[in-house]
């Protein structure tokens, strides 16, 4: 009976450490090209695009999340296999072997002990293991979901070239410019927003920025202080603003507006669209209003 058990453990654990695969895995060489051409895409539109951006972040979220259960399945497969070998060394013990003369029953009371509790410990870790291949199956088919949800927005936003080159060639090209270091715009959609709406405070050029800050064509205007939520009146206000750049953002050359977590982009489309968790009320854009401008 004992040996048929062996028999069994020693099927089912050939099968969990068997290599599992679902689809093809997805790599971050994957990302890395389709971050390049995201980048010329951002390039040739005059910013970052967030649709893409959104994607890139939730990919590579994925693909860590993948890489990480990959390495915790290994080192679990690695300790089975180890008990299945101190399981083999021990070997099972017969019942009759407690009774013979010529064996220590000591010794073969602690052989029955070891046995007793490498079983515990194996079925433990055959459990464990299982629940790392089911959730690294999941983890590869999020990650490569959200490899071609990249691959088609690419696309999608490749398809629409004629009409982005219009937006363009409308709003034409400005260079920043005077001592604030911001394009003409830029100066002008803070200053008609600074008049219509009170604000805690207002920052636009980072020097160094790879984004539209460092460009002199993006402003973050400040509805709560120290990095907390904006609520009531502040929230409320913050709403006015977004609403009041979305309604007047031809006119005014509005790109795209970020607040509450959420994105608006004219390039992608408009309509406001969730944002991945960034970390903390400021990543969030829950303390203020990004608005970047062509």
């Amino acid at each position: 009976m004992k040996t048929g058990r062996f028999a069994v453990f020693a099927v089912v654990l050939a099968a969990l450490l068997t290599p599992q695969s679902v689809s093809a895995d997805p790599t971050p060489a994957q990302l890395r090209k389709l971050t390049k051409e995201a980048a010329a895409l951002n390039n040739r539109y005059r910013g970052s695009i967030q649709s893409l951006e959104e994607i890139k972040v939730q990919a590579k979220k994925a693909l860590d999340t993948s890489g990480h259960l990959q390495k915790r399945l290994a080192d679990a497969q690695g300790k089975l296999a180890a008990i299945a070998q101190t399981s083999y060394m021990l070997g099972p013990i017969d019942g009759t072997q407690l009774f013979a003369t010529q064996v220590d029953p000591y010794k073969t009371l602690g052989h029955a002990a070891n046995m007793n509790f490498m079983a515990q410990v194996r079925a433990g870790q055959v459990a464990h293991v299982q629940k790392l291949i089911a959730d690294s199956q999941k983890a590869k088919l999020a990650a490569n979901d959200k490899i071609k949800k990249m691959q088609k927005e690419i696309k999608a936003i490749k398809s629409r070239r004629a009409e982005l080159d219009r937006l363009l060639a409308k709003y034409g090209f400005q260079q920043p410019g005077g001592g604030e270091g911001l394009t003409p715009r830029m100066i002008a959609v803070r200053a008609e927003i600074m008049q219509n709406f009170p604000v805690k405070s207002v920052g636009c050029l980072r020097p160094g920025d790879p984004g539209e800050h460092g460009k002199g064509r993006a402003c973050d205007f400040m509805m709560s202080t120290g990095g907390s939520v904006a609520s009531g009146f502040d929230a409320a206000n913050g709403d006015a603003i977004s609403n009041y750049l979305i309604k007047n953002g031809q006119r005014m050359g509005v790109m795209y507006i970020i607040w509450k977590q959420r994105y608006y982009d004219i390039r992608s489309g408009g309509g406001w669209d969730p944002m991945s968790d960034r970390g903390g009320a400021t990543a969030n854009h829950y303390d203020h209003v990004h608005v970047s401008v062509f």
